[in-house]
């Protein structure tokens, strides 16, 4: 397998707008992400970008960019159209989509994305979960739950559905986390297609790809990694990265 990581980001969030280039204790939140995903030598990495501003604030880091159509409507579709820009050849069969507003996630979540798709030849598409924060997640829908086939190791599993619903019962209650491994025929039969009936009834993409007939795997790490979509996420990023800078200069 040979994959690549590529990081989807453009500036007009809804919630948050411009924040890719969001000051996170000095350093804008893209080029964290950026440090994360080269830390897990899983491939090369680059920033699919949306706008010039992303792009000139990755190459002053010392990254790749490449710059998109601002107006393509998801991430797997920013990606595809980097992906054709920096490899019309097919050189690389895998595709890691790694979301730009994860400025803090753990290079070891990103290896076990990818180790996925070459462990199980059976996976189309590789993401992650990570356990449920509290009894609240199960009855919030701003909370996606993946119900999964547990393999025997606990750390892998199959995923059968996602759902915003309330999931009921004893059994542990795993969070998605939007990580993404493509094989990168799956991602381009992923984006042939329009949005399914699933998909449109709970605004959830990777319903898509199961009404498809494509198998998702999933990886469980320890927690869910911050993810910033909200001026209070913002604010609590800041406050994590002041104290890892503490704790690495005590």
């Amino acid at each position: 397998m040979n994959p690549i990581v590529l990081i989807p980001a453009r500036m007009a969030a809804t919630r948050l707008p411009g924040k890719p280039l969001a000051d996170i204790a000095g350093i804008p939140m893209i080029v964290r992400v950026l440090r994360q995903a080269l830390s897990a030598d899983v491939g090369p990495v680059a920033v699919a970008a949306g706008d010039r501003e992303i792009v000139d604030a990755v190459a002053a880091a010392g990254g790749r960019a490449v710059l998109t159509d601002p107006d393509l409507p998801s991430g797997s579709d920013r990606i595809l159209a980097a992906l054709a820009e920096l490899d019309p050849a097919g050189a690389y069969d895998a595709v890691i989509n790694l979301q730009g507003d994860m400025p803090f996630v753990a290079p070891s979540v990103l290896a076990a994305c990818a180790g996925l798709l070459a462990d199980q030849p059976a996976c189309d598409i590789a993401t992650v979960v990570a356990p449920e924060g509290s009894r609240d997640d199960r009855t919030n829908p701003d909370v996606v739950k993946a119900v999964l086939s547990m393999q025997a190791d606990g750390r892998t599993g199959r995923a059968l559905y996602f759902t915003r619903s309330t999931l009921y019962g004893d059994q542990p209650v795993w969070r998605h986390v939007g990580i993404y491994g493509y094989r990168r025929a799956a991602l381009e039969r992923f984006n042939a297609e329009p949005p399914s009936p699933l998909e449109r009834r709970e605004k959830l993409e990777q319903l898509r790809a199961l009404e498809l007939g494509l198998s998702i795997w999933a990886a469980v790490a320890d927690e869910a990694p911050i993810s910033v979509d909200s001026p209070s996420d913002l604010e609590r990023a800041r406050a994590y990265a002041q104290t890892s800078n503490e704790r690495t200069a005590s």
